[in-house]
């Protein structure tokens, strides 16, 4: 046995750490260190330009936006696309949870304090993956570690959940390490308000036959399937005599029979995770035979395929304009000034390319997450004047009124200026009886500026929107980047788009990162009889200076338009923006850190998904096997009596 076999025999630190570098390399790398190899991260741009892809075309898709001699922009030409999903490092993923699987299969963990090893490595690998949250602010930066230290129990949990399981109960590891891992993630994606962003499934995004099966179990399933596959490969790796045997000692002939495959490679667990990954593409496939294209439409009129109707027919053009500004300066009354012109200038180019509303042109028009600057103020009389005001209360009262005339006179403007209906990312702001409330807001507005409706964000990022107590606490809410707490919204938000009436509906932010988030709105707006066929993304990435937080962030949205089976377009400051169909396929991207506008040419699909309808009901029973064996573990004598049973 030579020092690498040595040091991965005697150490339970070195086997966790392979694995998190494995699972480092298959999710996009940052960009820091090699954006020489193109304008998106690796794992997302390795494949021909749109226009390339789409046989020459460019009537949709992104379009990177240059400077031009007016002051005004020029479209250089389509921004690069995701290639073929082979040609990536996120096969790694697959691989990645082998070595933890490894350990969970023997018999003693080595080294003397081997679950603070896995804490320091998971400790690591979320440092290394969440850097970027250092960038907007600088207390931000204790948020970064706070996460990463929290992050960073799911491993030595899982591992140790997993060793009860196998050792304690003789649970097979190829079903006690998937079920664990799922219901340790749907978990993480519930608990401190939840975080999904970098899930081991997300590595897969660009296999779309793989990613069908989400409209079934969502993205935790998924997981489930990678995590399966990779314990039937640790199933397969010999184990030495001693992890083989262990104690407490079996009779003669199982000790026997044990020493006797000590060393040696095990094949069977081939047959289960072939099984496994065949099912998952069989279906991924036969879901994948049911979109319609708009090529294949006049066939499909005559024979339409099981799960088609004629509301794939229907279209509407969206234009997402994508501005670049750094944020943690948007304070800057300056700054304020230079984001509202760049985006009038980009939003001016799009509709003179593409054409006005009242000539067959765009349907809708989206700014992304708060970068129409002029505030949306409404009121509810009578305003209560705040402690600080320096004048007097009639003197208030006026300033409410005059901010409510600006803000609509300033939508109003741009709105017919353009001659398209708008959704604006807009800062909402009300003054009320019980003080100020501020809100993150999407605005609705048709042709001549009026209100169609508005939308406010339901679910606020902790200790970046608001702090728990801060309201009491008046000096925490210093802690967040924005300086006051935002109000979350009561009410999802459905508007007709176009001649077709889509039914579009926006989400902000990182509402996209969570599918209990999404789907909520979804449900909300179904039992109104509203239920959207579009879902619209506004959000700000800004504040993170065009590093792997755009790829992560977009990689959420593949997955939030495969498993509601919607078509899911992005508008992001500083990218990525981006048209996602219902099959979770990138069909346009706008660029990074840079200005650019992507079309939509959107349609609804019309497939049905079992994810919206049940939601997280598969990894609900993950999470349930979970407590149960966590709670077995904990009080052994009340809960069961088994004994020992093999190595998984």
């Amino acid at each position: 046995m030579g020092w690498f076999g040595r040091l991965w025999e005697q150490s339970t630190f070195w086997p966790a750490v392979f694995g998190a570098v494995l699972l480092l390399a298959a999710f996009p790398l940052p960009t820091s260190w090699f954006g020489w190899l193109g304008p998106v991260a690796p794992n997302v741009d390795t494949g021909p330009a749109l226009a390339e892809a789409n046989g020459g075309k460019t009537d949709a898709g992104g379009y990177r936006a240059t400077a031009g001699a007016d002051g005004g922009f020029l479209l250089t030409g389509p921004c690069p696309g995701p290639g073929p999903w082979y040609l990536s490092l996120a096969q790694l993923g697959w691989l990645a949870p082998v070595p933890w699987v490894w350990l969970i299969r023997r018999r003693h963990l080595p080294g003397r304090r081997p679950y603070l090893a896995l804490w320091v490595v998971g400790f690591g690998y979320w440092l290394v993956q969440l850097h970027w949250l250092t960038l907007p602010y600088w207390a931000t930066s204790l948020g970064w570690v706070a996460l990463s230290w929290y992050l960073a129990f799911y491993l030595p949990v899982f591992v140790g959940l997993c060793r009860a399981a196998v050792h304690r109960w003789g649970v097979p590891v190829i079903l006690a390490a998937p079920v664990v891992w799922t219901g340790l993630e749907l978990a993480r994606g519930h608990l401190l308000t939840g975080f999904t962003m970098a899930s081991l499934a997300h590595t897969q995004y660009r296999w779309l036959a793989l990613l069908q099966v989400c409209d079934l179990v969502g993205a935790y399933g998924l997981g489930f399937v990678m995590m399966f596959v990779s314990a039937c490969l640790a199933r397969m790796l010999p184990l030495g005599e001693a992890d083989a045997v262990g104690q407490p000692l079996r009779t003669p002939p199982e000790a026997g029979k044990e020493r006797a495959w000590a060393g040696k490679w095990t094949l069977w667990p081939i047959l289960p995770g072939a099984a496994m990954v065949g099912g998952v593409l069989y279906y991924g496939h036969w879901r994948l035979g049911q979109e319609v294209f708009p090529e294949y439409e006049q066939m499909f009129q005559q024979h339409p395929p099981a799960e088609t109707s004629s509301d794939t027919h229907r279209q509407a053009r969206i234009l997402l304009v994508q501005g670049s500004i750094d944020t943690q300066i948007k304070d800057d009354p300056q700054k304020q000034t230079l984001i509202m012109e760049q985006y009038i200038r980009l939003s001016q180019t799009g509709v003179a390319q593409f054409g006005r509303n009242d000539q067959a042109g765009l349907d809708l028009l989206v700014w992304p997450e708060t970068m129409f600057r002029t505030p949306w103020v409404t009121v509810e009389e009578p305003p209560a004047v705040p402690e600080d005001w320096p004048g007097r209360p009639e003197e208030f009262r006026r300033y409410v009124q005059d901010s409510v005339r600006w803000g609509r006179g300033q939508v109003e403007e741009r709105a017919r200026s353009l001659g398209t209906p708008l959704l604006l990312g807009i800062d909402g702001v009300h003054f009320g009886p019980d003080g100020v409330q501020f809100f993150n807001t999407a605005l609705f507005v048709d042709v001549q500026g009026r209100l169609l409706d508005r939308y406010d964000k339901m679910h606020p990022v902790l200790f970046g929107e608001y702090v728990p107590l801060a309201k009491r606490i008046r000096f925490l809410q210093k802690l967040t980047p924005l300086g006051a707490g935002l109000t979350e919204g009561r009410r999802a938000v459905a508007v007709p788009v176009g001649s077709a009436k889509l039914l579009v509906s926006p989400t902000i932010c990182y509402e996209s990162v969570l599918p209990h988030v999404v789907r909520r709105p979804i449900l909300m707006l179904r039992a109104e009889g509203k239920e959207p066929d579009v879902m619209v993304n506004l959000t700000n990435d800004g504040w993170f200076y065009g590093s792997i937080e755009l790829d992560l962030h977009l990689i959420c949205g593949v997955f939030r338009a495969v498993e509601f089976r919607k078509p899911w377009v992005i508008a992001a400051n500083t990218g990525f923006s981006a048209w996602i169909d219902g099959s979770g396929r990138i069909r346009a991207l706008g660029p990074r850190h840079a200005t650019g506008l992507v079309l939509a040419e959107v349609r609804p699909d019309s497939r049905r998904s079992l994810y919206l309808d049940w939601g997280d009901w598969f990894a609900g029973l993950c999470l349930g096997a979970t407590v149960l064996v966590a709670l077995a573990a904990i009080f052994p004598k009340v809960i069961c009596c088994c004994r020992p049973w093999g190595t998984g």
